[in-house]
């Protein structure tokens, strides 16, 4: 390390010893650390320095405002694509944020069909669309899906689409069990919608 620092200094001593200026060989050493750093930083090697994280602030697109129990537990892109979908589509935001943590936990579980393929069930992606033709769950992504479904950004969308091609504006719970034959899990999603949103989630 030694030698890198003195065999560096050669040229600013021979500058030195040619009578340049010393504010001239700083100023050249000055832009040669920032360079440094910044190819550094670029390959990885040095971590910038910390900056205070911005409060985290909801997604402005949801209305009604999630809750803390919302921001705490929907990971930051997911909440934005629920509430970005929701307000396309004039699907409640957080039914569709409900659907992602009964499917896949907003994309955190790594269960089969979640992350890539399809489950048992031939269910694919976060919010666990049909996506296998013949399959229990049928082949609902070939009409509602746009690119591929393990892409939330892609499936949250989709199940929107569904939700309203099953009635959701006019009969929600309908439309929940459209997409689950089952009441009870209409009922969770409905109750995990609530904690979701200011107000209740059916808004």
């Amino acid at each position: 390390m030694i030698l890198a620092v003195w065999l560096l200094s050669l040229p600013f001593r021979l500058l030195a010893a040619l009578g340049v200026r010393r504010s001239v060989i700083l100023a050249c050493l000055f832009v040669l650390a920032v360079t440094a750093c910044g190819v550094a930083e670029d390959l990885g090697l040095l971590e910038p320095p910390a900056r205070a994280a911005p409060a985290h602030q909801p997604a402005t697109s949801c209305r009604p405002t999630p809750t803390r129990a919302a921001v705490a537990d929907v990971p930051r892109s997911y909440l934005r694509l629920y509430c970005q979908a929701g307000a396309r589509y004039r699907v409640p935001w957080s039914v569709l944020a409900a659907i992602g943590k009964v499917e896949s936990d907003h994309g955190r579980t790594r269960l089969p069909g979640v992350r890539s393929g399809s489950n048992w069930a031939g269910a694919c992606g976060p919010m666990q669309i049909g996506c296998v033709p013949g399959s229990k769950a049928g082949n609902a992504w070939a009409r509602y899906g746009h690119g591929r479904p393990h892409d939330p950004a892609a499936a949250i969308p989709a199940a929107a689409r569904y939700l309203v091609d099953h009635g959701a504006r006019h009969d929600l719970d309908r439309a929940l069990f459209a997409y689950n034959h089952s009441r009870a899990y209409v009922a969770k999603v409905n109750q995990l919608a609530g904690r979701y949103a200011q107000g209740g989630g059916r808004r």
